[in-house]
């Protein structure tokens, strides 16, 4: 009897060793589990800095961020809708074009409406083959489940991000804990690139001449700018403007500065960037070029300027007279990833400091 009891109380303490090296192993394992997650929610966070830091279109960066979700987290399908104040828009899809009307409204639906007033998730699923999503219209059958996320910047609603599955349930046992973080990253991106968007659509299109404003430049300009390491960037001014106003009127200005601009136009590639920059003054930038290559180009744009005429008719005494333009060019070096409104501030100060009597093409 003895010897059957130590036997038994062999067993349990081997019983209780195991089991403590079971909840060890899974510690362990768990721990692993947790890392490796970690590395792997890094460096999608990662690919998405090097996403904002791309040299392309808000609107690019935010279908490849949505691409990167895709491919990382194995889902199905993914939409980024936001709201810009006026509308919605759809930013961001891999689903077919006919449903994306459908994908733009889903914030008027009332299956997610509770989730935007109250700022949480919305899981929807269906239990079999014969049942389709509530929000999906006519053969929308596409989805059998769905996570919904409204998008909040500093408590202020801008949109939804929205994944969903071919399959029932298929987000019922997923970490909702990495969505969340996921949802924070992609609230970050749109943040951060909300900016550029600014930048990118603040420019005008001035109703003399055509030309894009000097905000042009800095933003969708720049993209093209930023194909090269190096580019010139040259600014003009018309001279005897305030004289030609005066004399003949400014009906007569503006008709010189659409004439200016029309002789640029005519000559210079699309790879270059042609703005009025202000009032007088206009700018180009010669993506890709350096300063002593284009030295020779630029004159010939000031030769073919100053070779512009008005022909002016005295109602009097009938006699015609011709005005011609006369230009102040200067010349800097821009270096991509650093500032063009830096190298444009410079030009333009040495063009307002120097005489009006000037007409050269001078290198700063």
């Amino acid at each position: 009897m003895a010897g059957l009891i130590v036997v038994i109380a062999v067993l349990v303490i081997v019983v209780i060793s195991l089991i403590a090296y079971n909840l060890s192993i899974y510690k362990k394992v768990k721990g692993l589990s947790n890392t490796s997650e970690k590395i792997a929610n890094l460096r999608v966070l990662q690919d998405f800095m090097d996403t904002i830091g791309k040299n392309t279109s808000t609107e690019d960066k935010i279908k490849i961020i949505n691409d990167i979700l895709i491919e990382k987290y194995n889902i199905k399908y993914s939409t980024i809708v936001v709201f810009n104040g006026a509308e919605y828009i759809l930013r961001a899809t891999n689903i077919d074009e006919r449903l994306h009307e459908t994908m733009t409204n889903l914030h008027t639906d009332p299956l997610f409406q509770d989730s935007i007033q109250n700022a949480v998730p919305k899981y929807v699923t269906v239990n079999n083959s014969n049942e389709k999503l509530s929000y999906q219209r006519n053969d929308m059958t596409r989805a059998k489940s769905a996570m919904f996320f409204p998008l909040y910047i500093d408590n202020i609603y801008i949109g939804y991000w929205i994944i969903e599955s071919d399959v029932a349930h298929a987000f019922d046992s997923m970490d909702t804990g990495i969505f969340e973080v996921i949802r924070e990253n992609i609230i970050s991106v749109l943040k951060t690139i909300s900016y550029q968007n600014t930048i990118e659509n603040i420019y005008r299109v001035d109703k003399f001449t055509g030309l894009n404003s000097a905000e042009y430049m800095y933003g969708k300009g720049k993209t093209t700018i930023d194909k090269y390491g190096k580019s010139t960037i040259c600014m003009f001014i018309i001279n005897n403007i305030d004289e030609i106003n005066e004399k003949y009127g400014r009906k007569i200005g503006n008709q010189m500065i659409i004439k200016v601009a029309n002789a640029v136009k005519t000559n210079i590639s699309t790879e270059y960037v042609f703005v009025r920059y202000m009032g007088p003054k206009f700018a180009i930038a010669f993506s890709g070029t350096e300063i002593e290559e284009t030295i020779e180009f630029v004159s010939r744009i000031k030769k073919n300027i100053e070779q512009t005429t008005i022909v002016i008719e005295d109602k009097k005494s009938k006699n015609k007279y011709e005005i011609n333009p006369s230009t102040n060019f200067v010349l800097g070096t821009y270096y991509k990833g650093t500032g063009i409104e830096e190298v444009t501030k410079k030009l333009e100060e040495y063009l307002d400091n120097c005489s009006r009597d000037e007409s050269e093409i001078n290198c700063i």
